[in-house]
């Protein structure tokens, strides 16, 4: 470390270079190794567009497909970051720029060196950018050129979120993988609306790139940037943006806007529009999606990363997720079977705790029931990811697909 000889750099730091990179903290300055964040293709399955990769961050390398747990506030509800390794095995988790700004507020993240130290995860972050809280969530908001005005949904006190702004949020919490700001145009809309929505999209896009160039990341790892397509369901504007997103060259491209009422038919047929366009050599993240067959299907279309409130949320209220089917475990055919949760699964958990017993948890309103839902969910989700990558690997993804995705989707 040498302090008030380098300058701080103004161009992109590149992710593909293992010389050093110099990065200025406050009115200090550092000198650290860069970390190579990189994407890697390891395979592709033969039959659909399926493909197994290895995402290298600054925390952690992220093998693809992934599911990433959302602990929107700096924690997934209910589970120990303990349970969050051994039970789950998360590689990454998602939290919220929106959330974290209005509570703790970003001086508290940043005196305790950042989220990952603020939470103690030692494992990859990615931060929404915050822009679907802003348009679903905020009362009052009005969208500006130069951001989106909007009051909090905790207090009412008045904010602005600009591009520069979120950029400088995020790189404050210390996300490993941070999110462009975008509007999420509402389903259904127009062609009108969704193009004006895009072309905004598009232009808070450019400054967010402009920020992440002017700037560096405060904890001495790196951190990379993911632009996002919009679009809504027009196939046109889905081709604009996604051209628009590939042309940026940031190290990852999302998906926005679907699976936000739209039939998933549509959806699907979306994603496969975008990702004939956006780099194939790149991460691709589909945001908010969705049940496990929605995942499957997507992997098969080229995805590689996804997060989604549905496995907690709805494990929360008594939805489970298994290999035989979906269970409502307040049904009372539960009351009396006292067979394993799922006897088949990874989670220790779910094959300790019987049916019955976590009926009984659940309805008593006892907060070990959402607990031990909300565990096995997740251990679901990852766990049909993670076969996911090794049917890829192995060359028998598309005949597995379809049979898992028939099973999975039935009602227990």
């Amino acid at each position: 470390m040498a302090a008030g000889i380098f300058s701080t750099i103004k161009s992109p730091f590149s992710l593909f270079d293992n010389s050093l990179f110099i990065i200025r903290w406050r009115k200090r300055t550092f000198v650290t190794t860069s970390q190579t964040m990189m994407f890697s293709i390891e395979r592709r399955d033969g039959s659909t567009s399926a493909r197994a990769g290895m995402l290298r961050t600054a925390h952690g390398d992220i093998p693809t497909p992934v599911f990433m747990p959302v602990g929107t506030g700096a924690t997934v509800k209910g589970v120990l970051h303990r349970d969050l390794k051994s039970e789950i095995n998360a590689p990454v988790i998602l939290a919220n720029t929106y959330h974290l700004y209005l509570r703790p507020g970003t001086e508290i993240i940043s005196s305790a060196g950042g989220l990952h130290r603020f939470m103690a995860w030692d494992r990859a972050v990615l931060t929404d950018s915050g822009g679907y809280q802003v348009f679903s969530l905020a009362a009052n908001r009005k969208l500006t050129e130069e951001g989106a005005i909007f009051r909090s949904h905790i207090d009412g006190s008045k904010h602005l979120f600009s591009p520069e702004k979120v950029i400088e949020i995020q790189r404050t919490i210390g996300a490993d993988i941070v999110m462009a700001f975008d509007e999420c145009a509402p389903w259904p809309c127009d062609h009108a609306y969704a193009l004006k929505s895009m072309e905004l999209t598009h232009r808070w896009l450019d400054r967010c790139v402009t920020q992440m160039n002017a700037s560096g990341p405060l904890y001495g790892a790196e951190q990379m940037l993911f632009p996002i397509v919009q679009g809504a369901v027009y196939k046109d504007l889905r081709r604009i943006s996604a051209e628009k997103s590939a042309e940026k060259g940031q190290p990852g491209n999302a998906i926005g806007g679907l699976s936000v009422g739209e039939p998933a038919g549509v959806m699907y047929e979306m994603i496969e529009v975008v990702n004939e366009i956006l780099p194939d050599d790149k991460p691709r993240y589909l945001m908010g999606v969705g049940t496990p067959a929605n995942i499957l299907e997507a992997i098969a279309r080229g995805v590689d990363m996804f997060d989604c409130v549905m496995p907690s949320r709805n494990g929360r209220n008594g939805m489970l997720f298994t290999r035989d089917g979906i269970i409502n475990i307040r049904n009372q055919r539960w009351a009396s079977d006292f067979s394993p949760v799922d006897a088949g699964a990874g989670s220790e958990i779910s094959r300790t705790y019987s049916k019955a017993y976590l009926r009984h948890l659940v309805m008593s309103g006892e907060m070990l029931g959402a607990q031990i839902s909300t565990i096995h969910n997740l251990s679901f989700y990852l766990s049909l990811v993670r076969e996911a990558r090794e049917r890829i690997l192995d060359g028998t993804f598309g005949t597995w697909k379809e049979e898992t995705v028939r099973r999975i989707s039935e009602r227990a």
